[in-house]
């Protein structure tokens, strides 16, 4: 399973946990703005917005779970089984695949708004990308600097919903998941008032009581309200440093690690990297589970101009610094 987050301090921030039980290979990949995209129903588009984000490629094609274009709108898509339904070929609609559309939209549109209305023409086709990659159930979160939505494809249509939140986990459907969030009205960062029974000499005992009853399981609802809680009450100066060190500390409150989740295969789910971007400027930061330093690649340092992918593998290896050599 997965989180996406979205965080506006001085400036935007967009990123996301990948959580699965294996990895087919994380590369975080720039897509220039020459490098031409086929799709399998629609004509090619051969100039387009770079991209940058981190992708498993395949055929030479990057299939992303998370990009920021060079305009600044961010996209991720996370695991939706069992509600996501694509359909059949739709005449009179843009009929994209599953695994085509981060490109479609992070190609052509520079602003959410722009995405909402190339959204609306969609038909999401039931097409897998090869024999060895089966259909992926997903839904997406995408932002800009203004705004955030989700973007689900159910039995009925592809809906849009406002994310207030700025957070997107998996199941349930995104209209559950912000009802869920009336269940945790009382929460607050504050130590507690007594309200219980204003007779009572009642005493906070601890620090932090104001927020007992927030999740801390690792299920897609609680991520969702345990970083919603995390994301809404977070406070951050403007300094880069210090917004991308909060931005991971936000993530880090839904984080899997190895042997908290068994699933029926034996196999462990873990967060296999975090991200976060900055989306204006187009610098990607990343973590991976057995490496907690702060990795970084600047899409401005490549040719945006170029016609080819540029690949850097994830450098999973714990990076310790010695600090008395």
């Amino acid at each position: 399973m997965c989180t996406a987050a979205a965080y506006r301090t001085e400036d935007f921030y967009f990123g996301r946990t990948l959580d699965n039980d294996f990895s087919y290979g994380d590369e975080v990949t720039v897509t220039p703005r020459n490098y031409p995209f086929h799709f399998r129903e629609k004509d090619e588009i051969r100039t387009h917005y770079a991209l940058i984000g981190m992708a498993y490629v395949a055929e030479d094609y990057p299939l992303y779970y998370d990009a920021v274009n060079e305009k600044g709108l961010a996209m991720a898509g996370l695991n939706f089984v069992g509600n996501a339904v694509y359909h059949e070929y739709e005449k009179d609609r843009d009929n994209i695949a599953q695994f085509e559309l981060v490109l479609w939209i992070l190609g052509q549109c520079a602003t959410v708004a722009q995405a909402r209305s190339l959204i609306g023409k969609i038909n999401l086709r039931n097409t897998s990308f090869n024999a060895d990659l089966p259909l992926a159930q997903l839904h997406w979160m995408i932002a800009d600097r203004e705004e955030t939505i989700t973007v689900e494809a159910v039995a009925d249509g592809v809906k849009i919903y406002d994310n207030p939140v700025d957070v997107l986990t998996n199941n349930p459907p995104f209209p559950v998941q912000m009802s869920a969030l009336d269940n945790y009205m009382h929460l607050s960062a504050k130590p507690p008032v007594n309200t219980f029974a204003p007779g009572l000499a009642l005493h906070p005992y601890s620090r932090g009581m104001g927020a007992i009853g927030l999740p801390g399981d690792l299920s897609s609802q609680s991520r969702f309200v345990r970083a919603a809680f995390t994301r809404m009450n977070a406070v951050c100066g403007k300094g880069e440093k210090e917004s991308v060190s909060q931005f991971f500390h936000i993530l880090g409150s839904v984080e899997q690690q190895r042997g908290c989740c068994v699933l029926e295969n034996g196999m462990y789910e873990v967060t296999h990297y975090t991200s976060c971007c900055n989306a204006g400027r187009g610098i990607y930061y990343y973590t991976t589970y057995d490496n907690h330093q702060i990795t970084a690649v600047d899409m401005h340092r490549e040719n945006l101009d170029g016609d080819k992918l540029v690949r850097y593998s994830a450098i999973k290896e714990e990076q310790i610094l010695i600090q008395n050599v």
